[in-house]
């Protein structure tokens, strides 16, 4: 019987991936999608943390542009990453999945405060964590907050689930047909190349805490399941390769 490559994993979202094909807002068919392929993963037996960014309901930079004080956007970013995480746990809760909410900034009427040591507690009795809220504080995107959630849990990958894009590239594949596609990098070498998978915080935390992080395109049904089990799909990032 295969087993899982990873034990415990934290998955990134972005908040577009909810919307579906409209782009905007939530498409409760696709969260509902998702949340079943998440369950069958949960169901193999690996720990399971989400975090899911804001913006198919938000985006703190034109709103900053357009003159919105900067730590006001953000703030309103990271609610927004609240009720994604909220409408993502009631579709998980649907196909019978014990999920938390856990958010880091505090609203104890429909989630639990972010606690380390009650999030492990989760994961380990088979829950399905979703951390909202980013870091609680301005200035960090959801990038960063799946790195350092990731560390803080001791997991052993995180997975970039990207909407239609397979893996990481040297140009954007959508605009550049002879775009090449690396199947392998170290951190060090995204952080050299300005690789645009995560920011440079988010990416120095990963190689930090030698995080795995594999990328991939979330459009592809099952594709969740065959990156845990270890299939060589998108683009795998790490300390070292190989």
């Amino acid at each position: 019987m295969v087993k899982p490559k990873y034990k415990r994993v934290l998955i990134k979202l972005s908040g577009e991936a909810l919307a579906g094909e409209r782009g905007v807002g939530i498409n409760l068919p696709t969260v509902q999608e998702m949340a079943k392929e998440i369950q069958e993963v949960a169901a193999s037996g690996v720990q399971i943390a989400l975090v899911i960014g804001g913006g198919n309901l938000w985006r703190g930079e034109p709103a900053e542009q357009a003159g919105m004080d900067r730590v006001q956007a953000d703030y309103t970013g990271m609610l927004g990453t609240v009720m994604n995480a909220l409408v993502m746990a009631d579709s998980l809760q649907q196909y019978g999945v014990d999920t938390r909410v856990q958010t880091a900034i505090t609203m104890q009427q429909i989630a639990e405060p972010y606690v380390r040591g009650r999030a492990l507690r989760h994961l380990e009795k088979g829950r399905i964590v979703i951390f909202a809220a980013g870091t609680g504080s301005p200035y960090f995107s959801t990038d960063t907050t799946a790195a350092l959630r990731a560390a803080e849990i001791q997991a052993d990958a995180i997975l970039m689930a990207k909407n239609g894009v397979d893996g990481v590239y040297n140009d954007d594949p959508r605009k550049n047909a002879d775009a090449i596609k690396f199947d392998e990098l170290t951190h060090m070498e995204v952080l050299k190349q300005g690789l645009k998978i995560m920011d440079s915080t988010a990416s120095s935390l990963s190689m930090d805490n030698d995080i795995d992080l594999v990328v991939f395109n979330l459009n592809e049904m099952g594709n969740i399941k065959r990156v845990v089990f270890g299939e060589n799909i998108g683009t795998t990032v790490s300390n070292k390769k190989g």
